[in-house]
Parts: structure tokens; C-alpha cells; sequence
């Protein structure tokens, strides 16, 4: 056996090298349950076309005496398994990827893991693929992995799928029994969206049907597996899209010279057409568009190009360049569809990295929506997400991003969650839409920055956040901070909880719904005063951690200073100024917090004070203390 064709000394090289470079490349991917046959498929490909050496079939022999699960036949199935542990157990643990060709085209695979476990593996996988091809053993039909598997692929913008009904020789090649697997997965996958879904029998351990056709199963008249991959049309219309590129890299070599680097995601640019820096609005006309093999008049879809402007603003790694008349959503937050990947169970408020693009913000899961059943496809409310569940979810920005919906710009819409202590990938999500409801309404670029307005003030401007219980004394240390602050030449504004119920926040209750509510809108105009260049003091109950964990993001982690004001309950109540608490006790006031409604004490505040132990002057003066001190000077 040979891996390049037995010809070729006689042949053209250069000739050869051209014709290589004209043939399309199609990714793929296998899937399917455990022991469907997935590597051994691959395998038979690889030896069909002739890409196995003969020193890789010798190995693969000699171990198919010791791993083999085909008796005194070769196993084909070892050609992928690279890892010790793969043979021994005889499953694919890891991701992998070959590379063979045809006289038609040239194919890169991804053999994916079928154990639920390693499910995120086959996510990964399916993430950068144009085609699907899923396994079933004939024997088995549809099982709970071949339905979770053909929902990720649907949700991951895959819109080509091979259906490989394998192992046909166990069932006495059946006609039957293949119209009865088809039909079932016809049915499954009716609203997933798929442009072509073709069913192909198989048997990879003996080649019926992967390259050649087989005279055993002649009541089958379609293309043979490998005919298929030649020939399907998976090409996108990308290049037709409006145009993206993320920056992934500002290219300075010399004081004469600036350029963002980066992969066009979608569309064409031209010199001398504009672009927009989606998250400020700033706008500039391309110059030039610069390669290592020279200046291009036109760059589309997948070029990596360095893109000059006709004048400098201000862009930086992670920034999406775009069309201007066709903008991505900029937003704080937005829903998408998850795949969660990490043994520990996800829970609303769990703060997290989001990696979009070139573009790494921290983040907040505001909440899990639901998850949903790959067998029903029923929608089931969850507070929690499992290993491999797939849900829709709420994220919570510390900063704006640039986005579009993932089934408009796979690149765009696409993002991975990321631990932040151990930097693990723990979820891949699909974004849906922005939270904003004006999906047409887009940043307006200001010639006044909040830098500006921060260095008029001579300071850094802060939100400080007091929380705790009604009475702890929270809103009384806020008025003595202010005033010290006032008294040290600072910029000061102090939003305080039921000041704003009578105002901004009249309209909302006290359900968990409203509450939320409430804090949502403070922390927006917290951040707008922040913006302003003020140092913004808030003092509200919030007692979920989950809200407050979304006002952190909101207004951003540098910017928040969460001061806990820990007074027991039993303090709280005794003072009882307002007489809340007695009329709490009495049923007139219903969800009251500490009473009916719970409180969520911040696991790890900035600043702790012990509101039953510490006067409200000594507390004041720990705050200005903390908060002046959060920096080497907040003098700009």
C-alpha cells in the first residue's frame, strides 16, 4: 500500500501541486453513540484512498493482535486511536484529525468521542466543521447519544449531515430495518434546519458502501459515503455577508506603520470603503490592505490581511471591525444556547470569562433559563446545567461586546466560557440575541470620553456598593462617606434605595422579578455616573447575590467596590427605625427581607463592617480609607 499515487514519478510535480490547490476542502466530522463504528469508518476511508503507509498498516496490524476487536482481521479502527488508553478500552477518548484526498477533493476529519462524557470533545469537533456525518448501529437504531448528538450539530451551524446507518451486515443487510433508522431520524430532526440530510448503509469493517457500492445491498440506488462527501455543495455565503474581521492583532513595527491584523469573518473590503469599530462608533476609511505577498485590491471571507485606515482612531485586540451600514449588535449581555462541559454543575450567578472572537470579558450567568431534553426536545426548567446539558442561558457582560446572532455569523455569534481560576473551557455557547430589546439602535462615538471627564474631576471615578440588611446602616455610613468624600475635593452621588423606589424604580414591587429589576436599573445609572467621571455610592438591600453579581459586571470589575455591612438580624430589627420589621411580623409588608424573603450575604466583600461592633463615623472613615486606597492615587 502506498499513500501517494504509484504514478507519480512519471508525472508533472509542479502540475501535480496545482491540481491539488484547485480541489475544494471539506471538514467533517463523525459522531454517534459508543461502538458505532466511528474510527473504524474513518479508518476504511484512509485505506481506501490510499493515505495509510505501509510501515502505519504494519504497526496497525501487529496491534490489532493485541487491541483488535475483529478477531485475526486488520482493525482499522486502531489507525485513529493514538492514545494507550484508546486501545486498551477500545474508544475514542480525544478529538481526532486526518487529513486524505480523492481525485475530487480533499478532506480534513474529526473523529469525536461517542461517550457521553466526552461529549465536549465532540462539541469541539463539530464547531469548525461544514458537514456531519452520524453514526447508528443498525443493530441499536437511535439512541439518547445519536439524539444529543444531532442536536449539537444542529445548534453549532451545521447544516449538512450524513446519516450512516453502519454495522448493515449484522442485520442481514435489511432494507427494512434502514428505512425504519432513516425514518426515525427524518422525523427527529424535521425543524433542526438541515439543508441535506442523506442516509446512507454501511458496513465500515468490511467497505460495503464507504468507497465502493455493494452488491449486497442492492436494493439501495443512492451515492456511496464516499461519492457523497465528493460532491455535496456545502459552500457558504459567507463573502455574500455584510463584512467582520476581529482584530487580533495591532501591527506597530515602526512609528511609520499601523495596522489591525485579523481573519475576515464574513463579507469583502476594498480600500478606500469605510468601516465602523462596532463598540464606539468610531468610523475610518480602509487604505490599504496589506499581506506578506503584497497589497490586495479585494480581501473577502477567510483572508488573514492587515487593514490600514485613512486616518487614526483608536482600536484595540478584540475590537470587530464592520460594515457601517450593516453594524453587529453591540451589548452588555446577551441569551444564548450552552453546551456545558465541566463536571461541576453550573448555577446561576457563577462568574466566568466569555471568550468571543479575539475579544475576553469577564461575565456573570445571570440565569439558567431552561435546559433542554435531547430525547423530547422539550424545554424544562433548570436551576443547574450537568455535564453535557444543553440549556439557554442569560450572560451578563463586565463590558459591551460586538456580536451577532450565531445562525446569522457562526464566527461572530459563536463564544466559549472559561473558568477563571483554573482557565479551563467549561461551556461553548451559541449567542441567540442581545438583551437590549432596539436591535437596530447602535453606539453614537463622542469626542468626550469618560477619561475626559475623570481627568477634569482629578479622579478615578468608583461605584461603591453598600449591601446588608433594612437597618443595618448601610444608607447612614453612604451619607458620612459622601460627606468625607465631598470634604476631600472629590466628585460625589449618592443613589440610595428608597429615594429611587419613589422615583426611577415607582413602578416596581418587591417579587424576586421586581427586585431584580431594581437592580438592573440602578446599576445602570451607576455606570452612567461613573462614566461621568463621579465616585458613585450605592446603597441598596440587594440581597441576591446573583443581582449583585450582575451589577458588577455591568458596571465592571475594576470600577465596583462591594462593601458588606454585616449587622445580625436581631440588631437590625431592634433598631427597626422605619418600623418595617414590626410591621413585617405583623403580615402587612409580604416578601421582607430577612423575614419572608431571604438574604444572600456576599461570600467575599471588598470591605466587611461589623454594623453591630463599628460606630457609623469609625465605618465612614474604613470606606474612604478603602476606597482611596483601591489605587496607589485616584488623582489623575
Amino acid at each position: 500500500m502506498n499513500a501517494v499515487p504509484d504514478n507519480l514519478p512519471g508525472r508533472d510535480v509542479a502540475g501535480l501541486l496545482a491540481e491539488q490547490e484547485t480541489k475544494s476542502l471539506l471538514k467533517f466530522l463523525t459522531c454517534g453513540s459508543v461502538d458505532d463504528g466511528k474510527s473504524t469508518l474513518i479508518g476504511r476511508l484512509l485505506y481506501d484512498a490510499k493515505q495509510v503507509f505501509d510501515d502505519q498498516f504494519a504497526a496497525v496490524a501487529r496491534d490489532s493482535r493485541r487491541f483488535g476487536t475483529v478477531g485475526e482481521e486488520v482493525d482499522l479502527a486502531l489507525l485513529l486511536d493514538g492514545l494507550e488508553a484508546e486501545r486498551e478500552q477500545g474508544i475514542t477518548i480525544d478529538v481526532a484529525h486526518r487529513y486524505f484526498t480523492t481525485a475530487k477533493r480533499k478532506f480534513i476529519v474529526a473523529d469525536t468521542p461517542g461517550h457521553e462524557q466526552y461529549t465536549r470533545n465532540m462539541a469541539t469537533g463539530a464547531s469548525t466543521s461544514d458537514l456531519a456525518v452520524i453514526l447508528v448501529d443498525a443493530r441499536a437504531g437511535l439512541v439518547t447519544q445519536t439524539r444529543r448528538h444531532a442536536y449539537i450539530v444542529s445548534t453549532l451551524g451545521i447544516r449538512h449531515v450524513v446519516l450512516a446507518v453502519n454495522k448493515i451486515d449484522l442485520v442481514d443487510f435489511s432494507g427494512e430495518r434502514f428505512e425504519e433508522i432513516s425514518t426515525a431520524f427524518a422525523a427527529f430532526t424535521r425543524d433542526f434546519g438541515f439543508s441535506s440530510v442523506q442516509a446512507i448503509p454501511v458496513s465500515a469493517r468490511y467497505g460495503d458502501n464507504v468507497s465502493a457500492r455493494s452488491a449486497r445491498i442492492d436494493w439501495y440506488d443512492g451515492p456511496t459515503l464516499i461519492e457523497h462527501l465528493e460532491s455535496v455543495d456545502v459552500r457558504s455565503s459567507t463573502a455574500a455577508k455584510p463584512f467582520r474581521m476581529s482584530v487580533q492583532w495591532v501591527n506597530r513595527p515602526n512609528l511609520d506603520f499601523r495596522g489591525f491584523s485579523g481573519t475576515i469573518a464574513s463579507g469583502r473590503i476594498r480600500p478606500g470603503e469605510p468601516i465602523v469599530v462596532a463598540k464606539s462608533g468610531k468610523t475610518a476609511k480602509v487604505a490599504r490592505i496589506v499581506t506578506y505577498d503584497g497589497d490586495l485590491e479585494e480581501a473577502e471571507a477567510g483572508e488573514a490581511v492587515t487593514l490600514t485606515l485613512d486616518e487614526e482612531i483608536d482600536i484595540s485586540r478584540g475590537d470587530l471591525l464592520a460594515d457601517p451600514k450593516a453594524r453587529p449588535t453591540v451589548d452588555d449581555g446577551f441569551v444564548a444556547k450552552l453546551v456545558w462541559m465541566a463536571e461541576e454543575p453550573l448555577t446561576g450567578g457563577r462568574a466566568l470569562l466569555v471568550k468571543c472572537g479575539a475579544k475576553t470579558v469577564a461575565a456573570t450567568v445571570a440565569a439558567v433559563r431552561h435546559d433542554i431534553d435531547v430525547e423530547s426536545l422539550a424545554e424544562r426548567p433548570s436551576r443547574q446545567l450537568a455535564l453535557n446539558a444543553v440549556a439557554r442561558v442569560e450572560l451578563r457582560l463586565a463590558e459591551a461586546i460586538a456580536f451577532d446572532p450565531y445562525d446569522e455569523d457562526r464566527e461572530t455569534g459563536a463564544f466559549v466560557l472559561i473558568d477563571r481560576l483554573t482557565n479551563a473551557t467549561v461551556a461553548a455557547g451559541m449567542i441567540e440575541a442581545g438583551l437590549g430589546r432596539a436591535t437596530n439602535v447602535h453606539r453614537q462615538a463622542t469626542k468626550v470620553t469618560r477619561e475626559v471627564r475623570a481627568s477634569q474631576k482629578g479622579q478615578r471615578p468608583k461605584v461603591v456598593w453598600f449591601t446588608g440588611l433594612s437597618g443595618a446602616g448601610k444608607s447612614t455610613i453612604a451619607d458620612l462617606t459622601e460627606q468625607k468624600l465631598v470634604a476631600a475635593g472629590r466628585h460625589t452621588y449618592l443613589l440610595d434605595g428608597d429615594n429611587l423606589r419613589h422615583a426611577l424604580n415607582r413602578d416596581l414591587g418587591f417579587s424576586d422579578r421586581d427586585r431584580a429589576e431594581n437592580i438592573r436599573r440602578v446599576a445602570e445609572v451607576a455606570k452612567l455616573m461613573a462614566d461621568a467621571g463621579l465616585i458613585v455610592l450605592v446603597s441598596f438591600i440587594s440581597p441576591f447575590r446573583a443581582e449583585r453579581a450582575a451589577a458588577r459586571a455591568t458596571i465592571g470589575e475594576a470600577d465596583f467596590v462591594e462593601v458588606f455591612v454585616d449587622t445580625p438580624l436581631e440588631v437590625c430589627e431592634a433598631r427597626d427605625a422605619k418600623g418595617l420589621y414590626a410591621r413585617a411580623r405583623a403580615g402587612e409588608i409580604a416578601n421582607f427581607t430577612g423575614l419572608t424573603s431571604p438574604y444572600e450575604p456576599p461570600e467575599r466583600p471588598d470591605l466587611r463592617i461589623e454594623g453591630a461592633r463599628v460606630d457609623a463615623e469609625a465605618a465612614a472613615e474604613a470606606v474612604v480609607a478603602a476606597i482611596l486606597g483601591a489605587s496607589e492615587d485616584w488623582s489623575i
